[in-house]
């Protein structure tokens, strides 16, 4: 997918989304960034939730799988 038809997804992405809750199954770490809380699930299990700043610092699961 090129930047622009990326970018304009994204944008209907938020649009569609704005002031609901919506459930984003997402391996693009752009498509979950800004989310209000990110739900990290391991074989079923939640094992961590914040925002992505909240999970980058927590250095935890989230954080290891962003820098593999």
């Amino acid at each position: 997918m090129d930047t622009r038809t990326k970018k304009l997804i994204h944008n209907a992405m938020d649009e569609l989304m704005k002031n609901r809750t919506s459930f984003v199954i997402a391996h693009r770490l752009s498509t979950i960034k800004n989310a209000n809380t990110i739900i990290v699930i391991d074989r079923g299990i939640v094992i961590e939730q914040g925002t992505h700043n909240e999970l980058f610092n927590k250095k935890g699961y989230y954080y290891n799988t962003l820098n593999r």
